[in-house]
């Protein structure tokens, strides 16, 4: 074989190479691309059912009917909140139909009569380890309800509800975006968004605490004896317990 043989030979190699190269490189976007719209778009829809409520119901009608959210959501005597109306609440006013509505007949005929509680899906149910407490979230924080659910108040309607297929919890839970993304304070209700209000709440509540001289010394002076470096940040992080540890959310 002769030297310009051979020289032909490794051009052809080279192309040949940089040809293979080329087509792993164009295997590996397809490949990158498909296993994100898989895991971005396809998993999302597989992972959580849609399921109905047992019928739909106008915030807006009963606002405009019983004045405010209180009369139906409100406070007990010993600072728990009621949360979902019971149906006795509902019957003071649901004892018979009152108006033309499919879902008031439905509610009237096959949970008033009967005396069975409706069986609300909760959008915004917590698992049961989860302690949270509205009252020092409303009453002491002085929190909108709107800011964790959203103008719900203003709603002529219900909207569908999203079951996790593996949790069980509802999707307002984790947000719309499995990516974590959100543009309202309402869009979801994980640890993280709880945990990024208190360490607002809890730094503006803490350069006030600094004016105090008695609290002063005790986060320059004695803090630092007590807690290790990596917890003095941390020292009274429940805006209403003053506590640090876990038991504060989680029982």
């Amino acid at each position: 074989m002769s030297i310009k043989d051979d020289k032909a030979h490794a051009v052809s190699d080279a192309a040949a190479g940089k040809k293979g190269g080329g087509t792993i490189l164009l295997f590996f976007i397809l490949g990158f691309a498909a296993s994100m719209v898989l895991g971005w778009v396809v998993f999302p829809q597989l992972l959580y059912s849609t399921k109905s409520q047992p019928f739909d119901f106008n915030h807006a009608l009963h606002n405009e009917e019983v004045g405010d959210c209180e009369s139906c959501h409100f406070f007990r005597q010993d600072g728990t909140f009621s949360g979902v109306p019971s149906l006795a609440q509902c019957t003071d006013c649901h004892a018979d139909v009152l108006g033309e509505s499919q879902d008031e007949a439905v509610f009237v005929q096959q949970y008033v009569h009967p005396e069975r509680e409706v069986p609300w899906r909760v959008y915004s149910r917590q698992p049961d380890c989860v302690f949270f407490s509205h009252a020092a979230h409303v009453i002491k924080a002085k929190m909108d309800c709107a800011t964790c659910h959203g103008d719900i108040g203003t709603s002529t309607s219900l909207k569908p509800y999203q079951e996790n297929r593996i949790t069980g919890y509802s999707r307002d839970i984790w947000g719309q975006s499995i990516a974590g993304f959100k543009t309202h304070t309402y869009d979801r209700m994980k640890m993280d968004d709880c945990a990024q209000c208190h360490e607002q709440a809890v730094e503006a509540a803490r350069q006030a605490e600094m004016m105090d001289p008695v609290t002063r010394h005790f986060r320059q002076e004695i803090a630092p004896m007590i807690y290790p470096l990596d917890r003095q940040a941390a020292v009274g992080s429940s805006v209403q317990t003053q506590r640090d540890a876990c038991f504060v959310c989680h029982k």
